[in-house]
């Protein structure tokens, strides 16, 4: 694709960063075919292809108008356009950089802003958003329904897993899982505990920097990034840590990407670096451990499986950010399917469940839509229960399922 960007732009980091983006498009339109909105809503510009035509017009000094942010907001960002496309178009970066160059441009209706702000300032605290989801869930069942289903019921939790081990890892606890599903965090642990690994959370980390940074609060995100780096850099690099072990596939990514959005910082370049390099979801993790070890959680699992202490019949859900994010495709049902689980066929596996971090909140309409579809495709195989690997995923699907829906590593953990 042949670019023209604008003086204003151009030169900097981000246009550097979009002209090589857009230049690698041939408008093939094959995203189109595996575009979820674009599949719902029949318009070009929800489409990658639309979209990335509406960000080249916007950094060509094109006229910015309130229909090119609507469009650029019904993005799921669920990158399933990156799997697909043949020519490598890096289409994550390429939204988050025109959306906020469109945000500076087009003023939002005051309840958007309030809206965004609110979402910035609850989720990403994480004491206030415990204090919150610790005074719904406590009256759940007064709540009014829309409401309610924000709240996940509650779970058995097990306890966190405090045998000392030498070889360690560290957890990232985040910012709503803990409030909204600490049973995760547990299994987690309880798994790591019984292949020898001691499970490491450092206080000092917190929020990944997703939300501040997809809501178009790039700084503010990165200066939670930094933090994080800051917490972890010098376990990691001392081999304290053997690595970084994420639960949560929306994390995961965002984690991951640390050293690119730092490439070019001086100071925390090398640092990111090392810390995106020692990322790696539980999934993967467990993959790479001694063979007899997960030979041996197969035996337990297969045993709670018999006696029924646990479903034996899964319907996975690979979250986005596990399966186009982080391009992690069939480790966790290898591993699932391994440990004695079986796994029922689900059709369009590579759709959004319309979770996609805040946008259940801010397109509820279109969120919706794809829950009811992926629902009925998860239910299609008739399982006994829905497994996923991302906390935004459980809270969305679970608010409409007629079975459990649980993180696969819950399952697991129950039969240790």
């Amino acid at each position: 694709m042949d670019t023209q960007l604008a003086d204003w732009i151009k030169d900097t980091p981000d246009g550097k960063a979009a002209d090589a983006i857009l230049r690698k498009c041939v408008h093939c339109g094959f995203c189109t075919a595996t575009c979820p909105t674009y599949q719902i809503l029949g318009d070009e510009l929800d489409s990658p292809r639309g979209r990335i035509y509406l960000i080249k017009q916007v950094l060509e000094g094109k006229q910015v108008t309130r229909k090119t942010q609507q469009h650029l907001d019904r993005c799921l960002t669920c990158r399933n356009c990156e799997t697909t496309c043949p020519s490598g178009v890096k289409y994550g970066q390429l939204i988050d950089i025109g959306r906020k160059i469109v945000d500076e441009r087009v003023e939002r209706p005051m309840a958007e802003k309030l809206t965004r702000e609110s979402l910035k300032m609850l989720m990403t605290n994480r004491p206030m958003f415990t204090a919150g989801m610790a005074m719904g869930k406590a009256v759940r069942g007064m709540l009014p329904e829309s409401i309610k289903k924000k709240v996940p019921a509650k779970r058995p939790t097990l306890p966190f897993a405090s045998t000392a081990h030498t070889r360690k890892v560290i957890l990232l606890k985040g910012c709503v899982q803990p409030a909204m599903m600490p049973s995760i965090d547990s299994a987690t642990s309880v798994i790591l505990d019984a292949l020898g690994i001691q499970s490491m959370v450092i206080q000092e980390s917190g929020c990944c920097g997703a939300v501040k940074f997809h809501l178009n609060d790039h700084l503010g995100g990165l200066v939670q990034m930094k933090t994080n780096i800051d917490a972890w850099y010098n376990l990691l690099q001392s081999g304290e840590a053997e690595a970084l072990v994420m639960n949560a596939s929306g994390c995961g990514v965002t984690v991951r990407e640390y050293a690119h959005h730092f490439e070019n910082d001086p100071e925390y370049a090398e640092k990111a670096k090392l810390v995106s390099e020692k990322t790696l979801d539980i999934g993967e993790f467990i993959t790479q451990q001694n063979a007899d070890g997960l030979a041996r959680l197969g035996t337990k699992v297969k045993a709670a499986i018999e006696q029924q202490r646990i479903p034996g019949s899964i319907a996975f859900h690979p979250p986005c950010t596990l399966q186009h994010g982080q391009q992690i495709k069939g480790v966790i049902e290898n591993v699932l399917t391994t440990l004695g689980f079986k796994l029922t066929p689900v059709a369009d596996s590579h759709l959004c469940c319309g979770s996609a971090g805040t946008y259940s909140v801010l397109q509820p309409e279109l969120s919706k839509e794809l829950k009811k579809r992926k629902l009925a495709n998860l239910m299609a195989g008739k399982p006994q229960a829905i497994a996923s690997a991302n906390i935004g995923c459980l809270g969305h699907l679970e608010s409409d399922a007629t079975v459990d829906v649980r993180h696969w590593v819950e399952w697991v953990a129950q039969a240790v």
